[in-house]
């Protein structure tokens, strides 16, 4: 007890730290920010090997895909660098027919100290691509990382020691008893990315304090094979899609609704392609250098049982299959046959298992997707324009991609990141991160009297009684040009006249 006792006091020492040096980081310039996301950035790209180290020995992971996510980090922080001075620049508001004269502009203010519960699966990304936002809106941060990839969150936190003092940027470690002892800190803002109870407790323990969420919560990613798709590059490209990083991936193609049309194909393709990607040399997917495995044993036994009650409830094995407990391995694996009563069509796989289910009317795809909460992402492949905007006006999701899956996300900073509903909510990524850690402050600063400045105040007048009864029984349709004319002449009387506004 007297244990427990002693780290909730160092957090709640730690954040009042912060707390403090909140006011101190609100202050300072767009220059000073983005020169301490450079000093950051170079450090993770120093700290590449011990990175490489940690992927490999947590999830197996290739130097490649490893690279992939310092690609990411490098190009989100040069982006906030580049952009930051304009996003904190104060933006002007156009003048309206009810404040002529008053200029009216938003300020961008940070929110205060922000925590990040990150999860395991892109741990070095998912934390540091947070991060980047809360410094560039001059926020303290505190980030836990998650206790399943433990070298993951050391090299965070010795990364981050090198180049922040820990009143501006701190890595705690530990398991849910931290995280559940900093959430009963008043933090101003919470990031969070994992899973649906979690997440609960997370908006609950925000709500103790009215701070702000931003949740990234997954789901399960639909994909909709139309009958004018090429069956060839949809499987090609899904195969991908859904064993990188062994399936455990938030955006990941959970199952993919193929049209009857090009289902035979398409499965052909698939079964292809994960071979040819995965087990090209013939020694068998196990061998791969290129499949990460799973990242514990209560994941894989999970995984596993999806599986296990799927096969008992007659779907079928188009490819793999295979599975071994003591290597955290899960074979690439198409299920065909998939009925709605399996686990497997009712829980996210967050695995290398892709189920496969045909359709003929495009309301019947629908109407599946329609079951389930809205996703993280969702896919579409067709060839026809009518048949790609009918299934986006038909759907809801985070996010969508065309032809294609598994690039919204680190590709194109100018994009918003996030999910909707139970796949989370807020947005992430390049200036939306800036924006959720930051208060969008309206500032109406007064300016010379336009008629009798005393005209709103009671006791009211039949003029002023008149004046809104008038605006309020016809549409007032001034031009947005004419208005802007008007508050220009008031100005430019009030200034003619000597007076200052």
């Amino acid at each position: 007890m007297n244990a427990v006792l002693r780290e909730q006091n160092a957090y709640a020492g730690l954040y009042a730290r912060m707390l403090e040096k909140s006011r101190e980081l609100a202050l300072t310039t767009a220059a000073t920010r983005a020169a301490k996301l450079g000093k950051l950035l170079q450090a993770i790209l120093d700290a590449r090997p011990a990175i490489l180290e940690a992927g490999h020995r947590e999830l197996r992971l290739s130097a490649t895909d490893v690279d992939m996510q310092l690609l990411m980090i490098k190009s989100e922080a040069e982006f906030i660098a580049q952009h930051l001075h304009e996003w904190m620049a104060t933006q002007a508001i156009p003048v309206s027919l009810m404040s002529l004269g008053k200029k009216s502009y938003v300020r961008y203010e940070p929110k205060g100290v922000v925590l990040h519960l990150s999860t395991w699966n892109a741990p070095i990304a998912e934390g540091f691509v947070v991060a980047f936002g809360a410094i560039a809106a001059g926020c303290p941060f505190l980030l836990k990382p998650s206790e399943l990839a433990p070298h993951s969150a050391q090299v965070l936190a010795d990364i981050v020691a090198r180049v922040f003092e820990e009143d501006e940027f701190a890595v705690v470690q530990g398991a849910a008893d931290a995280a559940t002892q900093l959430l009963a800190l008043p933090f101003n803002h919470i990031f969070y990315i994992g899973g649906h109870a979690v997440g609960r407790i997370v908006l609950r323990a925000a709500a103790e304090h009215f701070a702000t969420v931003t949740l990234e919560m997954g789901g399960k990613n639909p994909v909709i094979v139309d009958a004018s798709a090429d069956p060839a590059e949809a499987g090609r490209k899904l195969a991908w899609g859904r064993v990188a990083n062994a399936g455990q991936v938030c955006l990941a193609p959970d199952y993919a609704l193929v049209h009857e049309a090009v289902l035979s194909p398409f499965v052909a393709e698939l079964r292809k392609s994960m071979t040819a990607m995965y087990n090209a040399d013939g020694r068998g997917f196990q061998n791969s250098g290129d499949l990460p495995r799973i990242v514990n044993r209560r994941h894989f036994e999970r995984i596993k049982s999806l599986l296990d009650d799927a096969l008992a409830k007659g779907a079928q094995l188009a490819l793999g299959g295979e599975t071994d407990g003591d290597d955290l391995y899960i074979s690439p694996t198409i299920l065909t046959g998939v009925s709605e009563d399996m686990r497997i069509m009712q829980e996210e796989i967050f695995g290398p298992i892709i189920c496969v289910l045909p359709f003929t009317r495009r309301e019947d795809a629908i109407a599946t997707i329609r079951r389930r909460p809205k996703p993280l992402g969702s896919y579409i492949f067709a060839k026809e324009r009518e048949a790609i905007d009918w299934y986006l006006a038909r759907t809801s999701s985070g996010s969508t991609v065309v032809n294609h899956n598994l690039i919204q996300s680190g590709t194109n900073p100018h994009l918003p990141f996030g999910g909707v509903n139970a796949s989370g909510q807020g947005r992430i990524g390049g200036r939306y991160t800036f924006l959720e850690c930051s208060n969008a402050r309206a500032v109406v600063e007064e300016g010379p009297p336009v008629g009798d400045p005393n005209l709103m105040f009671p006791p009211y007048s039949d003029k002023y009684k008149g004046m809104i009864a008038q605006m309020l029984a016809k549409p007032v349709k001034l031009p947005a040009w004419l208005v802007k004319a008007f508050d220009g002449l008031i100005r430019g009387t009030a200034r003619l006249k000597g007076q200052r506004f």
